[in-house]
């Protein structure tokens, strides 16, 4: 019976701290846009992709056969 005297202490700083937390979770705009990251990793890599697919590209006209060698 007595480490109740102890729980419910420890209880109430863990409940202060994560309504802290939260509200500053909420003050910072954590919470203003949620479905942007969800969507950003969706096209990630066709965003990507042709920037790469440029550089070969231009990289392919720029070198001859033979000058790789050199």
């Amino acid at each position: 019976m007595s480490i109740i005297y102890i729980l419910i202490p420890i209880a109430m700083i863990l409940v202060t701290f994560a309504i802290i937390v939260f509200f500053w979770a909420v003050k910072s705009n954590q919470y203003e846009d949620l479905d942007r990251e969800g969507i950003n990793i969706l096209f990630d890599e066709d965003l990507q992709a042709p920037a790469i697919k440029e550089d070969s590209e231009d990289l392919q006209k720029k070198t001859k056969p033979g000058d790789l060698n050199d």
